[in-house]
């Protein structure tokens, strides 16, 4: 029976941390680990990517295409999964087969920005209508062959500028 004046923790539970510039037989004193004078040896130091004024390298490389600020983030979807979740009754496609659909038989977590159907095969589901944001060539064919429809939603172009109405 151990005894509340013997409870340790396990060893190598807790890591000592290394306490610096305390003294030259600590082995780490003077300069405590951070090398000599300068800017390295202060806080505060931000030198990523600096050359000592030269150009630095990531600004001399061509620069190639843009990332966008806002980029959309899509649930991709194969249909052979769907097909699965249809099969095992977790997905009703009496009515239309959306988005929220999805998320309440537990397809996806969460609808994001909207759903892409990916994938060619597996899909044999008769009847099922789907409203969704974006399908492969593949999933909309395998879709129609199956007696199935295919509703894309429309994307909104914000990017298109609208005539001044004040003219």
């Amino acid at each position: 029976m151990t005894r509340l004046n013997e409870l340790r923790d396990n060893a190598g539970a807790n890591k000592v941390r290394v306490r610096v510039g305390r003294g030259i037989g600590s082995g780490v004193g003077k300069t405590g680990g951070r090398g000599g004078k300068g800017q390295t040896a202060r806080a505060g130091v931000a030198i990523n990517g600096f050359e000592g004024g030269q150009m630095p390298l990531h600004m001399r490389m061509p620069k190639r295409g843009f990332n966008a600020w806002n980029p959309k983030d899509f649930n991709e979807v194969r249909i052979d999964r769907i097909q699965a979740y249809i099969d095992s009754g977790k997905l009703d496609i009496k009515g239309v087969v959306d988005a929220a659909a999805l998320v309440a038989a537990g397809v996806i977590r969460r609808p994001k920005d909207g759903v892409r159907l990916i994938g060619s095969e597996g899909f044999s589901a008769k009847k099922v209508t789907f409203k969704v944001d974006y399908a492969t060539k593949g999933a909309a064919a395998a879709i129609e062959a199956a007696g199935g429809k295919l509703d894309l939603i429309p994307v909104k172009e914000t990017w298109k500028k609208t005539p001044y109405a004040g003219k």
